[in-house]
């Protein structure tokens, strides 16, 4: 995309000089440096949020939430080029089907294809409910979405609406 605005702010000089030696230390130009900072890339942000999930102290339906918003508000071009590569962190069972699932509702609904590395990710040994009342059991394992059902987790459409 051709660069036609410009953007001029004022910082000291300690500061220009620290924003010149981070970009250089970056292997970049100072406003690619900047602009990366500023309005990271879909993929940067996607593994920001998977390294979230694992080093996180928020509760874990905050993080798989947080994921689930982004997915649900970028467009199907933006949504493959955030999951092209698969997360760089090693996620716990639970994370990674529950995220392989969220991808999967997400690519399905904006009609785009699923990233490949979906398929290494082994589904859930047992299956796992989001709620642990037995009289919800049965209209969990009806309801649930298709995408969940097959990695063995269980949750409630009204918690999933499509994107």
């Amino acid at each position: 995309m051709a660069k036609t605005e410009q953007l001029q702010i004022r910082v000291t000089a300690a500061e220009k000089a620290q924003i010149k030696a981070r970009a250089r230390q970056a292997n970049e130009d100072v406003s690619g440096w900047v602009l990366k900072q500023l309005l990271p890339t879909a993929e940067v942000r996607f593994q920001a949020f998977c390294e979230t999930l694992v080093t996180s102290l928020t509760p874990r339906p905050d993080g798989l939430a947080e994921v689930g918003d982004f997915l649900a508000g970028i467009n199907a071009e933006t949504l493959l080029q955030a999951v092209a590569q698969p997360p760089r962190v090693d996620l716990e069972p639970f994370e990674a089907n529950y995220l392989a699932a969220m991808i999967e509702q997400n690519c399905v609904a904006k009609e785009t294809d699923l990233p490949v590395w979906l398929a290494d990710i082994e589904p859930l040994p047992n299956p796992w409910f989001s709620s642990s009342l037995a009289s919800s059991r049965l209209r969990l394992l009806t309801h649930s979405p298709p995408a969940f059902r097959s990695r063995n987790l269980f949750i409630d459409t009204i918690l999933w609406e499509s994107p």
